[in-house]
């Protein structure tokens, strides 16, 4: 079972979302926070396995809770709900250590298939905040570390990264470029040896950035 901590201030969106989520078998809502700073409280408290975190909250802001707990070492990974006027924040929430965006307006099909690819170690960016991010990123740099000029991908890390950026896991990388899911893992890690970044959101990020994608 995925223990699921939900962070969200507007109360018919939290409880259609609770509602949804008891429809599945192996997700439940272990616990709710309605702002930032009872998010703060609740969070480590509870010890969830992901947590689904809204970005505008009153009191303190989903940001200020990501940077909090990162800072304590006590953040869980985090899929930030998200919409379409929140790139900035969606930006800094990468910084943060959020592992996953998804907008608020996503089946529940989508929404579980990325808590659960999270809850195993994974990465997620919904392919529509990817383009918001394109759009919006185009002529912009990021200041997390990274090359400023990486070393050129083969086409066959590029074909990975695609689906990185699509939020395949690893697994699904493998079945869809008829591959082991060690030659996948052997891939990503030269993807992020080359860009110089230390984990997959910053990857496609860069990629983003140098319109890889």
């Amino acid at each position: 079972m995925i223990r699921v901590c939900l962070v969200e201030d507007q109360t018919l969106v939290r409880e259609g979302i609770r509602g949804l989520l008891q429809l599945v078998d192996d997700i439940e809502v272990a616990a709710e926070a309605t702002d930032g700073e009872q998010a703060l409280r609740i969070i480590p408290e509870s010890h969830p396995d992901v947590v689904l975190l809204d970005m505008r909250l009153p009191g303190a802001n989903g940001l200020t809770v990501l940077k909090t707990l990162q800072a304590s070492g006590s953040l869980p990974p985090t899929l930030v709900l998200t919409t379409f006027d929140d790139d900035d924040l969606v930006l800094e929430a990468v910084r943060a250590g959020a592992r996953g965006f998804m907008l608020k307006d996503v089946s529940l099909e989508q929404l579980t298939n990325a808590i659960r690819k999270i809850a195993e170690g994974g990465t997620f960016i919904q392919p529509a905040v990817t383009r918001r991010m394109i759009e919006h990123l185009a002529d912009r740099k990021h200041d997390f570390e990274s090359f400023d000029e990486p070393f050129p991908l083969t086409e066959r890390e590029t074909e990975v990264l695609r689906l990185m950026a699509g939020g395949y896991s690893n697994r699904e990388i493998a079945d869809s470029l008829h591959l082991t899911e060690g030659t996948v893992k052997n891939h990503v890690s030269n993807i992020l040896s080359k860009m110089g970044v230390r984990d997959r959101t910053r990857t496609v990020l860069k990629a983003i950035e140098l319109h890889s994608l």
